[in-house]
């Protein structure tokens, strides 16, 4: 298995990069809907409806296939002999981000539900607010995986 990790690490890696950029961009773009679903779909409106059926799509179709394919290609590369350092903080952190990103990917689909079942009971603004928190672990966890600080 050493070897087909060792072998393939371009493309693992390429693999990776490329889920992460669909789960990001689904992160980052769900919360938005929330926004707008709040603001511009009242309960029972064909525009909320509208929007459930995006949400639905989105969670479904993009991020969740995004989020099992940057775990899997991750650990891939996390198993991969002479790439990570154990022995460093860096991937430590990195894993805790990594979790905490899931985490919030995990809040949304609460969200979504809520939303779905015409439940939601969380203001625009909070949304708004949330969008900010995968930005935030984004950054930790690319200056973890490329600066490697400790």
């Amino acid at each position: 298995m050493a070897d087909f990790l060792a072998n393939f690490y371009p493309w693992v890696k390429s693999l990776h990069i490329i889920s992460v950029i669909s789960w990001m961009a689904g992160l980052l773009y769900l919360p938005r809907l929330f926004v707008n679903h709040v603001e511009h779909g009242p309960i029972g409106s064909e525009t909320s409806e509208v929007f459930k059926g995006m949400e639905e799509r989105l969670m479904r179709i993009i991020m969740a296939p995004a989020m099992i394919a940057t775990w899997v290609f991750g650990l891939m590369l996390a198993f991969t002999p002479g790439i990570v350092d154990w022995s460093s903080a860096y991937p430590w952190v990195k894993a805790i981000m990594v979790s905490s990103m899931t985490g919030y990917h995990h809040w949304l689909i609460k969200v979504r539900k809520e939303f779905a079942a015409d439940q939601n009971t969380l203001p625009a603004k909070t949304y708004r607010i949330a969008n900010e928190v995968p930005s935030l672990l984004m950054i930790v966890i690319v200056v973890m995986i490329v600066v490697k600080p400790f």
